[in-house]
């Protein structure tokens, strides 16, 4: 199938990877709409991808090796044990190979590899979103064209012959195709932060208690903190990169779908993480985590969503507006991007929009809803339900993973179905 015109609501990981895969299809048109105004290569901090499923996503073009990263091989977990040392005593050293990667640095690398055809439309909100069984429909806040800032309320809503819903949890393409769906809060949180791994040598031990290849998570009763490094903004620099699972503030009220950003916190707020970690971390992760400055910091609720569908007339959910997935599965720009290439998929193979839509539906709608459940389980076994740390050892531990990922499509997302024959059209 070629032809059509293709709206992309958010133009984050997800929108960038949709807009991609459009254009490489055929579209017509292809227009993408963020409601900021700028870069955002601040929206977010650290992600990894599995080596496995980095190669099905290069194999399908989306991903390559000149996007930087870092690589991590090993994921040591250790609890806080004084007889381990400043580091804590050493649980299991799991075999782990990951690319670790800048949420921006990857942002802005697909952001490059979009065609030039494609059209980028930034500071304008899309409000609503309407459609049938032959169209689809944007405004903004004033009643114009959706991604339109000031333009005449006369001119009316933009129309499209798909409208793809790329724009997070908060998703108003979302609210069209499934009212009902609504995010659960999982009734944790996670405190977020990163830094310049230089600062690392302020810390007792400095870089060297900590090799660079080792993903890190310390247990803790009602929690754990995962670090890790990964690229600097700047080609050539290092960050360190945390998520500190932990219980809800007493201050936070998570019930809607919300997040405290960076630079966000009091003082007495950020100063909590501080005292999380010096009460639950050995000496030396607890230093690290004091490293992170408070325009660094920000808290993210975790919360779950599986959308009971993706698709309704000419409308359609990728990304996180789909599906949100607990970060313990290490998923969710592996999901975006897979979401993208069954999309481009089913373009290829579909005569028309009525054949490609439920085909998109079919193949990510049960990958999904399963990826979410994945999420849940490895939630409850590493934080709400976790085992007593202190009676952990490498046996104990791989048994207890074993049966984490046990039916299941896998850690880190599922293996991609059908990776579409790239075609280079950009």
């Amino acid at each position: 199938m070629r032809g059509g015109e293709i709206a992309v609501v958010g133009g984050s990981i997800a929108g960038c990877a949709f807009a991609r895969a459009a254009a490489r299809g055929g579209a017509d048109r292809v227009v993408v709409l963020e409601r900021s105004p700028g870069r955002l290569e601040d929206r977010g901090v650290g992600l990894c991808v599995l080596a496995d499923r980095y190669t099905e996503l290069a194999r399908a073009g989306h991903l390559d090796d000149g996007i930087r990263w870092h690589r991590l091989t090993q994921r040591h977990w250790l609890a806080n044990d004084p007889d381990g040392g400043p580091r804590g005593r050493l649980l299991w050293a799991q075999e782990m190979p990951f690319r670790s990667y800048h949420w921006g640095v990857l942002w802005q690398a697909l952001r490059e590899r979009t065609p030039d055809t494609v059209e980028f439309r930034l500071g304008g909100a899309v409000t609503t979103v309407a459609g049938d069984g032959e169209h689809a429909w944007l405004t903004g806040p004033d009643g114009g064209p959706g991604g339109a800032p000031g333009g005449a309320p006369d001119a009316g809503p933009d129309r499209y012959d798909l409208v793809i819903g790329a724009d997070g949890y908060r998703s108003v393409v979302r609210e069209a195709v499934c009212p009902e769906a609504r995010p659960e809060y999982a009734g944790y949180v996670c405190w977020r932060g990163s830094f310049d791994a230089r600062l690392l040598a302020e810390v007792p031990g400095g870089a060297a208690l900590w090799p660079e290849h080792e993903v890190i998570t310390v247990c803790y009763p009602g929690g754990q903190v995962v670090l890790y490094r990964i690229p600097g903004l700047t080609p050539g620099s290092t960050q360190v990169n945390f998520v500190f699972y932990a219980p809800t503030p007493a201050w936070l009220r998570p019930g809607d779908p919300t997040s405290v950003p960076a630079g966000a916190l009091t003082t007495g707020q950020f100063e909590e993480l501080a005292e999380l970690a010096e009460r639950h971390l050995p000496p030396y992760w607890a230093g690290v985590i004091a490293l992170s400055p408070r325009d660094r910091t920000f808290i993210q609720p975790i919360y779950d969503l599986a959308a009971p569908r993706r698709t309704a007339g000419r409308l359609l959910l990728a990304g996180d507006a789909a599906t949100v997935v607990r970060p313990h599965n290490t998923s969710g720009a592996v999901k975006a991007v897979q979401d993208a290439c069954a999309f481009e998929d089913a373009w290829r193979t579909a005569d028309s929009w009525a054949e490609l839509l439920p085909a998109y539906d079919r193949e990510r709608g049960t990958v999904g809803r399963d990826m979410v459940e994945v999420g849940r389980r490895l939630g409850r076994a590493q934080v709400t339900d976790a085992p007593d740390w202190s009676a952990m050892d490498e046996a104990a531990m791989t048994a207890w993973w074993r049966q984490q990922v046990a039916g299941t499509g896998g850690f880190g997302g599922h293996a991609l179905g059908r990776p579409p024959t790239h075609r280079q059209a950009d």
